[in-house]
């Protein structure tokens, strides 16, 4: 018997009055977050969903999250979190892909439209049979969406026996971004889960008083998932949900609520420092820890933090597909800054050719991954899974090289490589440059097709407020910066840069 909604149910048995969640002006203990779950639990199984069936959710960094997630966990199902973004046709796709029964949805607000959206995915999905909406107002049991979850919850009972489940039955299905093709569901078990939150748990030491987490990262990927809510809850903290990112509400709340611990992406992170600079905002005190990952963050961007908040960023590395931690720079060794550290206890990770073969030394090659960490496969796809697992091995897509005392350091996705006239040129390289220029806030930089050389190499450049520079005279300075094969001919400044929901810069819809 395995089920990850333990780490909610032991927190809730011994300490019931703590703080489990802020939101707003909102304090709710673990013992009121654990009776609204076995809520859950219990109207599924009235509903006639249970062990081995497929839930979905769709809702922000909201209280009902954690309330619905391990209401789903507890009946024995798997929970199928969507991405807030998707438009109805996706969330129908997502519905039918992972044979979900039931869907939970957030009503939404104007900006986000949610509940129209989820509403009309479901009434396109051909097996999902139950809609719940979760409300905009607190408690409010009506909706023109459909049955509100309060109204479904009244009668039912606040105790529930959590179905036994082993620890290879799947806990969560988490899709793939899809940027090669449709969106793949990653199964994952309780026990893959579970170890990630007890591991990543304890790779951050404690602290006398109880830890106050920032919750900001999406609740429906994995690395807010796992790193925040899983193992701040194991962990007895408090979690302070905020549904976007915002850097000058993140830095108040942060003040406000003596928050101890951090996790984001590096745009999070440049967001903030640059909102410091800019508006003179004083660095919040409290933070112990502060944690990145979803992408590489730049050096700059290291160095500025650590000057100016007085602690280093950790940066660490993982996927959907490997719960998601698998490896970082542990902070009882020697952070290389710039690198994504070491395997996480209980993991290995190698370099392997396009042949999985084995790449001793340096590399670069492709990470690959064993351990307790990797799924179980993707969902319904006997295919894609044999093509990403071999052995335990998973492929990752991700180019790194290796220091001699095993510290890996990502170069990039092998699909944002860039080949001009038969050069490899891996634009993160280029990026970590252009941010040394003083004028430059961030950049990104894609291959764009070309007639002659295949591709060609342009930036996208965010400046630093009040910089005067030219796109002729940037392309000048990367000219004498980097390598003829390498330097960007093309630059196109920008105000801002399309992003997914978890703060990634999508390049895609820059190429």
């Amino acid at each position: 018997m395995l089920n990850l909604s333990i780490v909610l149910e032991d927190s809730a048995r011994k300490i019931p009055d703590a703080t489990a969640v802020v939101f707003g002006d909102m304090r709710l203990p673990y013992s009121m977050i654990d009776t609204v779950a076995s809520q859950v639990a219990n109207l599924l199984v009235a509903r006639g969903i249970g062990k081995g069936d497929k839930v979905a959710l769709a809702c922000p960094n909201v209280p009902y999250f954690p309330f619905v997630y391990f209401g789903i966990l507890k009946a024995g199902a798997a929970v199928v979190p969507l991405n807030v973004l998707l438009q109805s046709r996706e969330i129908a796709y997502h519905l039918d892909d992972s044979d979900a029964k039931a869907l939970f949805c957030f009503e939404g607000t104007p900006e986000l439209p949610l509940g129209e959206r989820g509403k009309a995915g479901f009434e396109a999905a051909k097996g999902c049979e139950h809609f719940f909406v979760l409300p905009a107002t607190p408690l409010a049991t009506e909706s023109a969406y459909g049955e509100s979850i309060w109204a479904a919850l009244g009668a039912m009972a606040g105790e529930f026996e959590t179905v036994q489940t082993s620890p290879d039955d799947t806990a969560v299905v988490l899709y793939t971004s899809g940027t090669t093709g449709q969106p793949k569901g990653a199964e994952l078990s309780h026990q893959n889960m579970l170890m990630n939150a007890m591991v990543s748990d304890k790779m951050f030491p404690g602290s006398e008083e109880r830890d106050t987490y920032l919750g900001v990262l999406p609740l429906f990927h994995s690395f807010g998932q796992t790193v925040v809510m899983n193992a701040g809850f194991l962990r007895g903290a408090t979690v302070v949900l905020m549904p976007r990112f915002e850097p000058g509400e993140a830095l108040s709340l942060m003040a406000s609520e003596n928050v101890t611990f951090f996790a984001g992406v590096p745009t999070m992170y440049w967001g903030m420092l640059t909102k410091i600079h800019a508006d003179g905002v004083e660095a919040p005190r409290s933070l112990r820890i502060a944690v990145a990952g979803g992408a590489s963050s730049p050096v700059e961007v290291l160095k500025d933090f650590e000057r100016t908040f007085g602690i280093g960023i950790l940066e660490g590395y993982g996927l959907s597909e490997t719960a998601p931690v698998a490896s970082f720079n542990h902070a009882d060794r020697p952070t290389k800054p710039g690198t994504i550290g070491t395997p996480i206890w209980g993991v290995e990770m190698k370099l392997i050719d396009g042949d999985w073969k084995t790449i001793e030394g340096e590399g670069p090659g492709e990470i690959a991954i064993r351990g307790h960490n990797v799924m179980k496969g993707y969902y319904g796809r006997p295919e894609a899974t044999e093509e990403a697992i071999r052995d335990g091995w998973f492929r990752t897509g991700d180019i790194a090289t290796r220091d001699a005392d095993g510290y890996y350091a990502i170069i990039d996705r092998a699909k944002d490589m860039i080949i001009r006239g038969g050069f490899n040129v891996y634009p993160r390289e280029l990026e970590e440059v252009l941010m040394t220029q003083e004028a430059v806030s961030l950049a990104a930089v894609v291959g764009v097709p070309h007639e002659s050389h295949g591709e060609e190499i342009k930036a996208y450049v965010i400046l630093v407020p009040g910089a005067t520079i030219t796109e002729d005279e940037l392309i000048a300075w990367s000219r004498e910066n980097m390598a003829a094969y390498k330097y960007p001919r093309l630059i196109e400044f920008r105000d801002s840069l399309p992003m997914t929901a978890t703060g990634k810069i999508l390049k895609r819809e820059l190429r």
